[in-house]
């Protein structure tokens, strides 16, 4: 019996399909190096007029031609840095008790409160923390203002939040149920088998989950600006959390509106673009290196 060949129009779509996805793919990439060049182009003029010296200094005061990104580089850092170690545990634990604990009338109820809860619009979350937060920081830790970087920080975490819980979960879903079956038979217990088996296997899809959340929090601009104090100072010192800090984002949405097209300031701002580019993206290949040579190695350490 002969089989009836494949008709050439199914052929044809299969093959722009194909096409297809590979120019979504290449256009991606395509995409990030355009970006890139128009962060060079824009903020070019500004590396040759503006001294490396004045570039790489501790104050910003546009008006009198100092640009010192350090101060808001670090205060960017500053907030990711602490919104993450507060929304990495709470969220990796939300998340295992959405996958592995809850049961599924619970589950059913928690992920769309979650997916409503990153819906939020970033100009609402800063009412709540100007009007509730930074009143309750300032009430807690005596700082002279509410407007603190710590603020940004709870606020930030809280934005984290949503995007580490849906990917982290989506991870600890993926994990195969046989692997779960072999450490019961082992006789490890619940706790075990998640600790030792579940979190590891899941440890790429937790790491994506991580960076998400980084790019969501140092990419934010309104709530910050809103909530931080928007003060370009160096957040040195035990006490820098307590005092206003400004991000790179805020500071290119402050001023980009106001600014002379075309002069120094303008150029410099688009170098404040291209240094948060640069500052993201290494965050982005050091997370796919530590997947890369983890799925290399050949997973993690299950059962001790």
């Amino acid at each position: 019996m002969e089989i009836p060949a494949v008709p050439k129009e199914v052929d044809w779509r299969e093959f722009a399909v194909e096409q297809l996805i590979r120019l979504m793919g290449v256009s991606a990439i395509g995409l990030v190096l355009l970006i890139f060049l128009f962060l060079i182009k824009e903020g070019g003029p500004a590396l040759l007029e503006v001294p490396l010296s004045n570039l790489m200094g501790q104050r910003w005061y546009p008006t009198f031609d100092i640009y010192g990104l350090a101060p808001l580089i670090l205060g960017s850092l500053l907030v990711t840095a602490g919104a993450i170690a507060i929304s990495l545990p709470l969220g990796v634990a939300t998340a295992v008790f959405i996958g592995e604990i809850a049961p599924e009338w619970v589950r059913e109820i928690l992920k769309p409160v979650i997916e409503i809860i990153a819906g939020i619009p970033s100009v609402v979350v800063g009412f709540i923390g100007l009007q509730i937060v930074s009143p309750l920081v300032r009430e807690f830790t005596g700082a002279p203002t509410g407007l603190t970087a710590l603020t940004g920080v709870f606020l930030l975490a809280y934005m984290a939040l949503p995007t580490i819980i849906s990917i982290a979960e989506d991870a600890l879903d993926a994990v195969p149920q046989s692997y779960r079956n072999a450490a019961y038979a082992l006789s490890a217990t619940e706790w075990q088998t998640i600790w030792r088996v579940v979190l590891p296997a899941a440890r790429p899809g937790i790491i994506t989950a991580v960076m998400l959340g980084v790019g969501r929090a140092i990419g934010e601009t309104m709530t910050v600006m809103m909530v931080a104090g928007n003060a370009a100072r160096m957040p040195l010192g035990l006490d820098a959390l307590l005092r206003p800090v400004r991000t790179m984002t805020a500071t290119i949405a402050a001023e980009m509106g106001e600014v002379a097209r075309g002069s120094t300031h303008y150029h410099v701002l688009f170098v404040v673009g291209l240094a948060l580019f640069i500052v993201t993206f290494a965050i982005n290949l050091a997370a796919a290196m530590t997947i890369f040579r983890r799925e290399r190695g050949g997973g993690g350490r299950f059962l001790a």
